[in-house]
């Protein structure tokens, strides 16, 4: 086996060498537009240029006091009963929500936002402006109406209404000369085009920074013409002959890019679909048309069809020897690899399992989209680390543990134990296996039209299948053989842009836009701040990696207490520069897509532009390595789950509940069983989210590790660091953490990563506390328990003494 798996890292590593050379396929644009007539219009009253809007989806027309709707699957218009409709001199739409805009000569004195009933046109007013504006633009901001132009002094003016109803607010306008002729809202950011005699000026608003200069359209932009897509683009109309071009314009790089069609510059426009709709005068009637982008995909070779096909091979394969080696003769084997496994590998397991394909996806993704704030999380781990392998792991790697909860039990009591194991089992289960394998099938699925679907499947399947049959040692040395690929496949394509763009440009842009930005001192909460990577990240590595299954089962399966703590500082050692990667490949792609604009979809999410860049750019046979790289990422992290899942429902419900101690067979039955039932619910989980439209990923990620994993952690600080704390305060401190921590959620009352702080401080505190009111622990229970208190070196063999491995086989 070790020879086949040599050769197949030969052979990728050949491709690799062999297309390093090869350039960037860069000329063009990968979005295709597809246009079509739609019915026309002749029977509206009136003259004038028409009003176009969106209602969830369907075309609605305004002129001359009539009014009409697209049908959907836009074949024919339905005429709308309609009043108040005098005065009416443009329209915003989102898509999915209107607003009309009321004046007279050339000024904006009202609006009102429009609704369909009955085949009538409904009109709700809102307040009218506090002054009438002219050169008005308007947009749909969350749940306010936006509104720019010039009062009458010729100031700059910016309104905002509730569209529920309530007073205007100013805010500050923008800066400098022009007048408006475009507004776009692109989440909470508003995009703002003003016309002046040196040609457009583009600017960009957010709550936070205020108004921004931006990169200029190549051209005069078409009035009223922006409409959002996707997650992060906008669409415009440039031009100042009879006909404009439809241009994509990036919020993320700051660049625009010609999709290849031309529009009417008279013409009214709407959102529709995945691209607009189009209502031109032409003779005594209305001509419609509408263009919808379409993304266009290039399908794996059979090159890169035979690496995936054997990497997938490679690990059954791996599965399949360890099961024949040991046929699962004990529990030990299973949840532990019989402790034989050495500090090095175990160091790399942990790793595997830390870079998940959140970090192959999603935080290349994130560095694109912002930039290096994030990695100030990997600083922080590393030096907390080595406290952890300093304090932490020694007490716990003599306290011959399988269950790291069963610490708690002893320490504390059962029901600390089971509660807290219940919560981490939810915490990974609901919190990350979805996650790891959602997005790999993303990847696959935005490089080759795949449905995604297929391959979760296929991705869980496999995995679940190796991780049943060879236990911890398939699952360590898997882990072990995915981040060679993994980095592999990293490394070849931060050298593939570097060659393809410049590393000179690559550099400037940076430095630019400021991409590598690391540390942000703020004490603005709602940010990413140093303080809150300090804060979080000291804790989610020394406080809670006593209690996170995943990574100690793997210190708890080395050989002896000098290995386990060599594991750790080896997991540190690799854990920045590989973690520094995937912010690399973030920065390289933001460049590459900067002096490449036509080469991303704007259909495309976020947390696909790396596989976008792996399925349009790279030469077969590579590309067949990198997602040999995305199923490596997403395998590693899904198998330690399955198995440490599989582990907790075994070793602290299974056993503990059954009244008979079970056989060997019987235990190792149930484990295998458990960890197909927990790989398949994984599997399901992934499925919903490939439902879910969800910008980032990574942040959702820290939600859930927030909410779900911070308050049971507050209890090994309780259990390590004092020795007043008792089970009922512990149990108090864990409960009101919960409960905390789903209230700031709930509201947003912080950033997300300051969640899984809050659960820790709350617990701890709480938890402290209230043990105050309760009968100290006795000095039995202390024994050992505390880093006070002997810290663990006489060892306790009472603790966890591995009964299921000590049961007899009959």
């Amino acid at each position: 086996m070790t020879m086949a798996v040599t050769r197949w890292l030969i052979a990728c590593l050949t491709i690799l060498c062999a297309c390093w050379s090869v350039p960037a396929l860069a000329s063009g644009g990968v979005t295709a537009v597809k246009a079509r007539a739609l019915p026309a219009l002749t029977t509206l009253p009136g003259t004038g240029k028409p009003v176009l809007v969106s209602l969830e989806g369907q075309p609605v027309l305004v002129r001359g006091g009539g009014a009409a709707m697209l049908r959907a699957g836009g074949s024919a218009w339905t005429p709308l009963r309609a009043a108040g409709l005098g005065g009416v001199t443009g329209g915003v739409s989102d898509g999915r929500r209107a607003a009309l805009l009321f004046g007279a000569g050339g000024q904006i004195e009202r609006v009102a936002m429009i609704g369909t009933a009955d085949a009538a046109l409904q009109l709700r007013a809102l307040p009218p402006l506090p002054v009438p504006l002219r050169s008005a633009q308007a947009t749909l901001l969350a749940e306010t109406l936006v509104v720019v132009g010039r009062d009458a002094g010729g100031r700059p003016r910016m309104l905002r209404v509730p569209v529920a109803g309530g007073g205007w607010t100013a805010t500050a306008p923008w800066p400098g000369a022009g007048e408006p002729v475009a507004l776009a809202a692109r989440g909470p950011t508003l995009f703002l085009t003003l016309a002046t005699a040196g040609g457009d000026r583009q600017l960009r608003w957010t709550g936070k920074e205020g108004w921004v200069a931006r990169s200029a359209a190549p051209g005069p932009v078409v009035a009223g013409s922006p409409r959002a897509i996707g997650q992060a683009y906008l669409l415009y109309l440039v031009g100042a002959g009879r006909d404009a071009e439809w241009y994509s314009y990036s919020a993320v790089t700051d660049a625009w890019a010609p999709l290849g069609h031309r529009v009417a510059a008279s013409a009214a426009i709407t959102p529709f679909g995945n691209g607009i709709v189009s209502v031109s005068p032409t003779g005594g009637g209305l001509t419609v048309a509408a263009a919808e982008l379409e993304l266009q995909r290039r399908p794996l070779g059979w090159l890169d069809w035979s690496i995936i096909g054997t990497y997938l091979a490679a690990m059954l394969g791996i599965g399949f020897y360890f099961w024949s080696r040991s046929r699962m003769g004990s529990t030990s084997e299973f949840f532990l690899g019989s402790r034989t496994i050495p500090f090095w590998a175990a160091g790399i397991s942990m790793f595997a399992t830390n870079t998940s394909s959140i970090s192959y996806l999603a935080v290349p993704a994130k560095a694109f989209d912002t930039d290096w704030q994030y990695m100030m999380s990997k600083i922080v781990t590393v030096f907390a680390l080595v406290a952890v392998a300093y304090w932490v792991i020694p007490l716990f790697r003599r306290l011959n543990l399988v269950s790291v909860f069963g610490y708690l039990e002893t320490r504390f009591h059962p029901i600390i134990r089971m509660l807290s194991s219940a919560l981490a089992i939810l915490m990974h289960v609901g919190g990350r296996m979805g996650i790891v394998l959602f997005l790999p099938a993303l990847a696959i699925g935005t490089i080759t039209g795949m449905n995604v679907v297929g391959c979760i499947l296929v991705i869980g399947l496999c995995t679940i299948v190796y991780t049943a049959l060879g236990g911890m040692k398939a699952v360590v040395w898997t882990d072990v053989f995915q981040v060679v690929v993994l980095m592999a496949g990293a490394i070849f394509a931060i050298g593939f842009i570097i060659n393809a763009v410049g590393l000179s440009q690559i550099v400037s842009t940076a430095a630019e836009f400021d991409k590598t930005k690391l540390v942000n001192v703020s004490f603005d909460f709602t940010t990413p701040t140093i303080w809150g990577f300090l804060i979080l990240y000291t804790f989610d590595t020394i406080l809670t990696f006593p209690k996170d299954q995943v990574l100690m089962q793997r210190v708890l399966s080395t050989s002896s207490e000098k290995e386990a703590s060599r594991s750790v500082w080896f997991f540190a050692a690799v854990l920045f520069p590989a973690g520094l990667l995937f912010y690399i490949i973030g920065t390289t792609l933001f460049a590459y897509y900067r002096a490449n604009p036509g080469r991303l979809d704007p259909l495309l999410p976020v947390d696909a532009v790396f596989p976008s860049f792996i399925g349009t750019e790279l030469p077969h046979g590579v590309t067949g390595i990198i997602i040999a790289g995305l199923f490596a990422a997403a395998m590693g992290t899904l198998s330690g789950t399955i198995n440490s899942v599989a582990t907790l429902l075994s070793v602290d419900f299974y056993e503990k509940f059954k009244r008979v101690p079970p056989t060997q067979k019987q235990a190792v039955r149930f484990a295998e069983w458990m960890t197909v039932l927990v790989g398949l619910v994984g599997v399901a989980i992934a499925v919903v989210l490939s439902r879910l439209d969800i910008h980032s990923l990574l942040d959702l990620t820290i939600e859930l590790f927030g909410l779900l994993g911070g308050s049971c952690a507050g209890a090994y600080t309780l259990g390590m660091f004092t020795t007043r704390a008792n089970w009922q305060g512990t149990a108090i401190g864990i409960v009101a953490a919960s409960v905390i921590t789903l209230i700031a959620w709930i509201f947003a009352l912080v950033h997300p990563y300051f969640y899984l702080a809050i659960a820790i401080v709350m617990s701890i505190v709480i938890g402290y506390l209230a043990s105050l009111f309760f009968p100290p622990p006795t000095r039995e229970q202390l024994d050992g328990m505390t880093v006070f208190t002997g810290g663990g070196r006489k060892g306790r063999p009472d603790i966890e003494p591995e009964r299921l491995a000590s049961t007899s086989t009959s």
